[in-house]
């Protein structure tokens, strides 16, 4: 990668919710000042709204880091379920095995719970993600639930955080009691050109640039026209423009570098496309074995050249198949994911195919459990026509689509980026720890290799 060009100790732009790289603009302090003021105030709730990728997950992160230990959470994310679905997620946050109790078991044992925190001296935070999905009869769940009480005061506090259409939702006639309850509502919106430019030097800063300009301060006004300002967009810009400087050999981003990552990820101007999105319609449908279409899927008159194709495999069985158009495409756990694979051995935000003209790039994103190619573990691979993929307990195979491409293999280009010891076989990456997207830390190539060894083979043996 570019980190030796640019002198940078780590990747300044990656999409993991990353609590260090926060930038605070003023609206996000904002934001994050009304989710502070749901642990000294009980009455009613705090919801935050804001576009896709502008930030809320990361101050989530940011937030849920800096609580005290008496807090307790239960933090929801997968939100397309039925009511009695809902309240079992939450019980089992909270440590509690739910399944078997009917609608009334589970509302004892959650307010009995909520009850002895409280006499314990503890408090206990809801906070729900994604919350523009929630159905009606489970917003009325949560409504209920912001009810219970004792003699003295509300014992959950709750945190709703979703897109816009969450206000919508909202706002409706048949949830004039739950708007009620609402104490503070803000809305995120996207960076202002002047914040978008501290934006990025502060994400170079902490990647390690030690003040040094490596942006050209004139490619800040065209960012901004093909971003909006919308921190993720800012990410896959700068990335991507970082990669066309690396390429270039130069340690400076310019203007060209920033037209060429225009080019590549084949964007138009960022007003052009808030009015197409505004046009598009319909939410995301579930698959089967955990699978879920993400946010980024594109109607059928605006999709671009087709240069590659993932099969997506689970427990022996083909279950979702997308399609490879230049740009970025984001695996992982929640939501926000191009594809979406909900299973716990998958991070938030666990690997990326980088896709041009000529190649698909396969980049881990610092995930816990990793992605391998032929039991062996790697950080990134140029995929070839074939190559078969494991995360987790997932497969996905590879297709090149390019139909002037030579189908010859690159043979092992990519044995210099995988790490230096073999990965666990498909039984010990499945026994690994549930993660949160952590970062992987760095670790002596010999001596620590027959250490993570043993820890895999005691996980599966259930020491």
């Amino acid at each position: 990668m570019y980190l030796e060009l640019f002198k940078l100790h780590e990747l300044p732009f990656r999409l993991t919710p990353d609590p260090q790289f926060l930038y605070l603009s003023k609206h996000h302090a904002r934001a994050k000042a009304y989710m502070e003021s749901t642990i000294w105030f009980t009455d009613g709730f705090v919801v935050i709204t804001g576009e896709i990728g502008s930030g809320k997950t990361t101050l989530i992160e940011t937030f849920l880091k800096e609580l005290e230990k008496d807090v307790v959470v239960a933090q929801i994310n997968q939100t397309q379920v039925t009511a009695i679905e809902f309240l079992q997620s939450v019980l089992v946050q909270f440590g509690f095995s739910p399944f078997k109790m009917k609608k009334a078991e589970l509302l004892a044992t959650l307010n009995e719970f909520l009850v002895e925190q409280y006499a314990n001296g503890r408090r206990v935070l809801l906070i729900v993600d994604e919350a523009q999905n929630l159905s009606n009869k489970v917003l009325e769940e949560i409504r209920l639930l912001s009810g219970v009480e004792t003699t003295k005061e509300k014992v959950l506090r709750i945190i709703l955080a979703g897109q816009p259409e969450l206000n919508d939702k909202l706002n409706a006639p048949g949830l004039v009691q739950l708007a009620q309850r609402i104490r503070l509502r803000f809305h995120l919106t996207a960076l202002s050109k002047t914040d978008m430019s501290a934006y990025i030097q502060h994400r170079l800063e902490v990647a390690g640039s030690q003040g040094r300009q490596i942006f050209d301060p004139e490619t800040f006004p065209l960012i901004y026209r093909y971003t909006g300002g919308v921190p993720r967009l800012v990410n896959t810009l700068a990335d991507t423009a970082m990669m066309a400087s690396f390429a270039q050999d130069r340690p400076t981003v310019t203007v060209d570098d920033v037209k060429a990552a225009i080019e590549e990820l084949q964007w138009v101007e960022y007003a052009e496309r808030s009015v197409k999105l505004q046009a598009l319609h319909g939410a995301p449908g579930s698959m089967n074995g955990g699978m879920h279409s993400g946010n980024g899927a594109e109607p059928a008159n605006e999709r671009r050249i087709v240069l590659g194709r993932i099969l997506v495999g689970f427990n022996g069985q083909t279950i979702a198949e997308r399609e490879l158009t230049p740009g970025r495409f984001i695996i992982g756990r929640t939501p926000d994911n191009d594809l979406q694979i909900d299973s716990k051995y998958i991070s938030r935000h666990h690997a990326q195919i980088i896709t041009s003209i000529h190649t698909s790039v396969l980049e881990d994103l610092n995930s816990t459990n990793g992605i391998y190619v032929r039991s062996k573990r790697v950080r990134r691979r140029m995929l070839n026509d074939g190559d078969v993929v494991q995360i987790g307990q997932h497969e996905i195979m590879y297709f090149d689509e390019r139909t002037n491409r030579s189908r010859t293999a690159f043979h092992e280009v990519d044995d210099e980026v995988q790490l230096m010891h073999d990965g666990p076989d498909r039984g010990h990456a499945a026994t690994l720890a549930q993660d949160d997207g952590a970062p992987l830390e760095e670790r002596d190539e010999h001596e620590e290799d027959h250490e993570e060894d043993r820890q895999a083979n005691e996980l599966g043996s259930g020491r």
